[in-house]
């Protein structure tokens, strides 16, 4: 049975899921497996969206509230790999899942968004009893109950953690990805539209790996780039 709109009252998420402040109220005790589900690079020119679930035993959420969890974008870089590190560590369960710039482009971002999403979901080796998706859109036809949770990484821990775990690991990406594609310097912006980024398009065109959907990509193309992201994923 599909259950991909399922819609939970707030009041289920218990002092593990609900933030900072935390809520007292308790999930029931049919609900102790929990997905953080969030998102990283969707505002990229260059690369994979990619999204993280992150399933956390109740006794690591005090331990990462001490350790400084908090939403990806509000820490620093170091920081970063240093707490995703310690989610993949406490976590019961975690996985990576990715939608490539070529289904972006055939798509569109949020359609490859939510892709990547349920991607993530369904590599679990722990079937989640719960998924906390972070914004307003559920993910299409996913078999497990799921709550959709506007700005869920500031709010919920295993959607921060989510967060942090995505950002590192396509971080990590682009920084490889950065040797194979020189001309774009990645490894400074991670496929974000900055000026450099941006004059690096208007000078050389985009490779194969740049969003051609989007606007900040439609200057012509190359045919001497690298043809597959897969060894790397």
């Amino acid at each position: 049975m599909e259950v991909e709109e399922t819609v939970l009252d707030p009041g289920f998420l218990n002092s593990g899921e609900a933030g900072l402040p935390f809520s007292p109220s308790p999930l029931p005790l049919s609900c102790d497996l929990v997905a953080g589900i969030d998102e990283v690079g969707r505002g990229a020119l260059f690369g994979p969206v990619v999204a993280a679930a992150v399933i956390l035993p109740s006794s690591a959420v005090a331990k990462l509230m001490v350790a400084g969890i908090k939403d990806s974008k509000k820490l620093s870089s170091s920081r970063r790999v240093t707490l995703a590190g310690q989610i993949c560590d406490l976590a019961t369960d975690w996985t990576i899942g990715c939608a490539s710039s070529a289904e972006i482009d055939q798509l569109n971002i949020l359609q490859a968004t939510l892709l990547a999403m349920k991607r993530a979901v369904l590599k679990l080796n722990v079937r989640p009893q719960l998924c906390l998706v972070d914004g307003n859109q559920p993910i299409k036809n996913l078999q497990v109950p799921q709550q959709t949770v506007v700005k869920g990484d500031q709010t919920h821990v295993s959607i921060a953690a989510a967060s942090i775990v995505a950002k590192v690991w396509r971080d990590s990406l682009l920084i490889r990805l950065a040797s194979k594609y020189p001309l774009y310097n990645l490894e400074e912006h991670k496929g974000y539209a900055t000026q450099k980024h941006l004059l690096a398009l208007q000078q050389y065109g985009p490779s194969r790996l740049h969003r051609k959907s989007f606007r900040g990509c439609q200057f012509g193309s190359h045919s001497s780039e690298p043809h597959s992201l897969e060894p790397l994923l």
